[in-house]
């Protein structure tokens, strides 16, 4: 589109080789490391409790879709909370205070002696990530300049995938108690260095503390940079902007991206990623994976953290809608793959006892445990397929809907709207995640798996026809682009 193919307006830009950009952006991100590893906590968890001695913690089905789906609610809880914090408060503050929720769950977590401890644990831990999610990619993409925001930008989603993959790890060596209070470290170091860096200079200036906004940007981009013209830009974009009102959400230029962000985090839940990960050791007991689940689930999140780096890597020059695509393709195929597979093999009901609990390449069958039979080269399609939809989700769908949302949101709204983007996601994600352990219960792993093709489907069509290619563009350009219809270029008169 012409709009799209509009010169960018890159003219003296910011100095990118500050290195405190990247600290202050490496001690944000630290709270979707907790996010990351507090997630997939239930996946190495959840067949120690079904086994548990002692019988107000032991588990079952109904039991385990509570564990693992009280997450999201308390996630999206936590996104609504930050709609409020992010404007009231600011982003960098916002985050900050996540650390009280995700360090008194992991402690909760940690001590348990009933399922409500356990609940109220995974509650909390879940408010925590949902006030992340909601500012941690706003403050990164409000210090970034437009060269590496696309790097910075997918930083939270890789960081996160780090966080489940550290989980994963550490579930091969520690008890669960202990997995929940290594789960405190991240969190309260983030909370430690945060208070040392700057709040968003666009939240500063939005609040009419300029000097305050421009010694952030000078923290942030080196005294040799072109800060004090940036910061100019920014304060004309605001001017102009104002101050919306609930009659403003009515135009195109607010509603439609706030519309296309809305609908994006809900696409990515409805992926089936959420519930993929905190049952990923379960559904690998399911398929008869020859390898035994734990360390397939290890596997699949060394997978997932090379994929969003690659995706990192690629944000600035392949785009983000072209990732999208691919990341849609990858997940149908694979999705495909998992229907096919599940619905011509029987998939055993899980019953594991704790002194098998252990044994190396032990299968589920549903009249009990038994030894595997020899390795069988089609039991490792669920395991590739699993990976492929783990590589293309985090490709795109994953760290891509992050930094969109954080683009394309009016400065504005941007608090509030991405409350409500979050609100949205972890609703849906509690959702599918309470629901999927009874649908495969009752109808078996085809049928969820048969549904997130069709929702990967439907994917590629809404990028093809809803999202703007915002790569290498400013914040100010983007708004500019829904606010004239389509148009990056900003008329400087």
């Amino acid at each position: 589109m012409a709009g799209e193919r509009a010169p960018l307006l890159k003219k003296g830009s910011a100095s990118t080789s500050n290195a405190k950009l990247y600290l202050a952006t490496f001690s944000a991100v630290l709270g979707n490391f907790s996010f990351g590893y507090s997630l997939v906590y239930p996946s190495p968890v959840i067949p120690y409790l079904q086994v548990e001695d002692n019988p107000n913690l032991r588990m079952d089905t109904p039991h385990i879709a509570w564990f693992g789906s009280v997450f999201s609610l308390g996630a999206a809880m936590g996104g609504l909370g930050a709609m409020l914090l992010n404007d009231k408060t600011g982003r960098k503050m916002s985050i900050m205070i996540s650390a009280v929720p995700s360090t008194v769950g992991s402690l909760l977590l940690g001590a348990a002696q009933t399922r409500w401890m356990l609940y109220l644990g995974r509650i909390l831990t879940g408010i925590a990530s949902g006030m992340t999610a909601a500012s941690i990619p706003v403050y990164v993409s409000e210090i970034s300049s437009p060269s590496v925001r696309g790097v910075l930008g997918s930083c939270p989603q890789v960081t996160a995938v780090f966080g489940s993959l550290t989980l994963y790890a550490l579930g091969l060596l520690l008890p669960w108690r202990w997995l929940a209070v290594a789960g405190e470290l991240p969190a309260l170091l983030m909370l430690v260095l945060l208070c040392f860096m700057p709040k968003s200079p666009r939240y500063l200036i939005s609040k009419g503390r300029q000097e305050e906004a421009l010694k952030a940007l000078e923290w942030l981009r080196g005294r040799d940079a072109d800060f004090i013209s940036e910061l100019q830009k920014i304060e004309r974009s605001i001017s102009s902007q104002g101050h919306i009102s609930w009659s403003d959400l009515a135009k195109p230029c607010y509603y439609k991206p706030i519309l296309i962000s809305v609908t994006m985090r809900f696409f990515q839940q409805m992926t089936g990623i959420t519930p993929i990960l905190v049952y990923l050791e379960p559904i690998f007991h399911r398929t008869k994976v020859t390898l035994e689940p734990r360390y397939d689930a290890a596997l699949v999140g060394a997978v997932r953290l090379l994929s969003v780096m690659i995706a990192a890597s690629l944000m600035d020059r392949a785009g983000r809608k072209r990732l999208l695509f691919t990341s849609g393709f990858l997940m149908f195929l694979a999705c495909q793959a998992l229907t096919i597979y599940t619905h011509t093999t029987p998939c055993p009901s899980i019953n594991i006892t704790h002194s098998q609990l252990h044994t190396p390449f032990s299968i589920l069958q549903s009249h009990g445990v038994q030894q595997s039979p020899p390795f069988d080269p089609i039991t490792v399609i669920p395991l590739l397929s699993t990976m492929v939809i783990i590589f293309g989700y985090a490709m795109g769908w994953g760290p891509i809907t992050w930094l969109l949302m954080s683009e394309i949101l009016p400065l504005g709204a941007r608090g509030k709207a991405s409350g409500v983007c979050v609100g949205v996601s972890w609703v849906t994600a509690f959702i599918l995640t309470q629901v999927f352990m009874h649908v495969v219960e009752a109808y078996g792993l085809f049928v969820p798996f048969l549904f997130f093709s069709v929702v990967a489907v439907i994917n590629i069509l809404f990028t093809a026809l809803c999202v703007p290619e915002t790569k290498g563009r400013s914040l100010e350009e983007i708004e500019n682009y829904f606010r004239t219809g389509r148009k990056f270029t900003i008329n400087q008169s």
